[in-house]
């Protein structure tokens, strides 16, 4: 009878919870583009710095790296490089300050080598008063991520490489320069953008030319599992709706199309289902001010589905992303508090 009657609790039991059961496993089952994007938590990491702003994100030897510029405003003085590192995503602390004498360095951004080691993509400007005078992009590498190697010079004056892949061995990244004389930025100027490539991270040469109007500049380029290479792309003249391009290797010719909305610091990754999760800075109309959008992205959309925490009036976004352990998480800064500052945020997909 003692048998009986613990059997019919139990059946009774796992028919109450077989519903909720089921219903996880269909969640847990389905890919993550078909899931809601759902906030967990955020907090401040990095105020110290005057301004602080343009982030990326990577997961490196079991220890986050996030890294920033600091500088005295968005355009304003010469910009540093600051790395912070953490073993839990809580305690955060300084790994390291990249800086060049009479440089305003900005837009740094973190890959993994290869070989093992961090690499990091960086911008470098000389002004003279409002004036650009010259830009190139610099690179430096890490073995442990707090000792860097001097920032050095890749590709010409002009270019601005602005984020660094790497697939199948090889580095590849989205290069724009403004066609402009003397490196004279402020007046009118088209725009060309191309894709390179480099086996070391330091020697880059032309894969692709992309034939984008409307001042095309800051991107992201992503592979998916078939090594079919995605861009993300900003542009900024036009309709200013950002492009995604689609390419087979060898990565010669493009399929573009338009998103339907503008992307400021456009970053996206992808899962190991083939899911694209994309971010950035969304300026849709009906909003209030800029927000720090996380969204779905396939090969014709980007679909914000999620403001971030901390929006700006305009000062604000420029992620970087790492999945981890189920969860999305995202750096990003925001001028909400008055004092642009740097932000981490997970996200769960349900």
């Amino acid at each position: 009878m003692a048998i009986m009657l613990r059997t019919k609790l139990f059946a009774a039991v796992l028919l109450f919870l077989s519903p909720v059961l089921f219903a996880g496993c269909i969640t847990k089952g389905k890919p993550v583009a078909d899931r809601t994007p759902e906030l967990v938590s955020f907090k401040k990491i990095w105020d110290a710095g005057a301004h602080n702003a343009f982030t990326d994100l990577i997961r490196f030897d079991n220890q986050w790296f996030c890294t920033f510029r600091e500088s005295e405003g968005h355009v304003l003085g010469n910009g540093k490089i600051r790395v912070i590192t953490s073993k839990d995503g809580e305690q955060w602390k300084s790994a390291a300050l990249l800086a060049e004498e009479g440089v305003d360095l900005r837009d740094p951004k973190l890959s993994l080598t290869p070989g093992h080691r961090l690499m990091l993509t960086l911008g470098g400007t000389v002004h003279d008063s409002a004036k650009i005078i010259e830009r190139q992009p610099r690179v430096a590498f890490s073995n442990d991520g707090f000792a860097w190697s001097n920032p050095e010079r890749v590709l010409d004056k002009g270019d601005w490489l602005w984020r660094t892949t790497w697939h199948d061995g090889h580095a590849y990244g989205t290069v724009y320069n403004a066609q402009v004389k003397n490196y004279d930025y402020a007046g009118p100027a088209e725009w060309s953008a191309r894709l390179v490539e480099s086996e070391d991270g330091v020697h880059f040469r032309t894969a692709a030319n992309f034939n984008i109007p409307g001042r095309p500049n800051e991107a992201t380029a992503r592979f998916l599992k078939n090594g079919d290479c995605v861009v993300l792309i900003r542009r900024e003249a036009g309709d200013k709706q950002a492009w995604i391009g689609i390419s087979h290797a060898p990565y010669k010719d493009w399929h573009w199309n338009p998103v339907g909305l503008f992307i400021g610091g456009p970053n996206f990754i992808v899962l190991d289902d083939d899911s694209m999760i994309a971010s950035g800075r969304d300026v849709s109309p009906g909003k209030s001010g800029a927000r720090t959008f996380v969204g779905k992205m396939d090969l014709k959309s980007v679909t914000p589905e999620l403001d971030l925490p901390a929006p700006g009036e305009w000062d604000c976004s420029y992620p970087g992303l790492v999945w981890h352990d189920g969860l999305l998480w995202v750096s990003y800064y925001s001028s909400h508090e008055g004092k642009t500052s740097i932000y981490l945020a997970k996200i769960r997909f349900r």
